[in-house]
This record gives C-alpha cells, sequence and structure tokens, in this order.
C-alpha cells in the first residue's frame, strides 16, 4: 500500500512554526529563572545529596536549552523554505500543499512531554529543600 504524506496549507505549517517557536523561547526563558533558582539552591545546601541533584538538574537544564534551540532552528529552516516557495510561485502559494511537517511535530510534543517532567521534578526537589 502506497501511503503518501499528509498534506497542508502554508498557513498551517506557517502558524505551528510560530507556535513551537513561541514555546520554546518561553521554556528557555523559564529555565534562566530555573537555573537562578538552583543558584539560590546550592548557598542554602551543601549537604551531598542535594549536591548530586542540583548537578542532574543542572545538565538537564543545559540539554534542554540546547534541544530548544534546535527545535527553534529546524523551525526556522522550514520557515525559510516556505517563504523561497512562496517568494517563487506567489500566485500559487496559496492553492499549493505542502508535506505536512510530523516528524518536527512528534519532536516539539516529545519536548513538551520531557519539559513538562523536568519541571515536574524541579519543583518537587525546590518543595522539599527550600
Amino acid at each position: 500500500m502506497n501511503k503518501t504524506a499528509p498534506k497542508k496549507h502554508i498557513d498551517e505549517l506557517h502558524f505551528e512554526h510560530k507556535l513551537w517557536t513561541s514555546k520554546m523561547r518561553f521554556y528557555m526563558d523559564e529555565l534562566s529563572i530555573f537555573e537562578n533558582r538552583l543558584s539560590e539552591l546550592v548557598q542554602r545546601n551543601t549537604k551531598v545529596e542535594v549536591t548530586s541533584e542540583i548537578e542532574h538538574f543542572q545538565n538537564q537544564f543545559i540539554r534542554q536549552r540546547e534541544v530548544a534551540e534546535q527545535l527553534i532552528s529546524k523551525c526556522n529552516d522550514h520557515e525559510k523554505f516556505l517563504a523561497n516557495q512562496a517568494k517563487e510561485h506567489p500566485v500559487a502559494i496559496d492553492h499549493v500543499l505542502f508535506a505536512d511537517h510530523t516528524k518536527l511535530r512528534d519532536e516539539a510534543e516529545v519536548y513538551d512531554k520531557i519539559y513538562s517532567e523536568l519541571k515536574t521534578e524541579f519543583m518537587n526537589l525546590l518543595r522539599k529543600w527550600m
């Protein structure tokens, strides 16, 4: 069975790019707040048990920032592709459907889930040690 990828209008793709980019920027801002709070936790606690948890979250925050930046970059790359298509075919752009970006959507959804779990874990850490 030959299954073709679903097609989407450029406006739908653009909307999702804007949404995901906005979410990633928000998450990155929130990570900065979490990092500041982590610094406060370091100053208040020197127990070995806390230090290993702090290191875990420092590493996770770095990694999540990297992934968010990668997702923003992928969205920007696809936006450039779509903008180029619109520039080259201004009349046809409203009538053409593009391949859906299911892989990028999956990546954004997985990121949301992982980030949400990390945030919950971090809030639990703060409740425990602050």
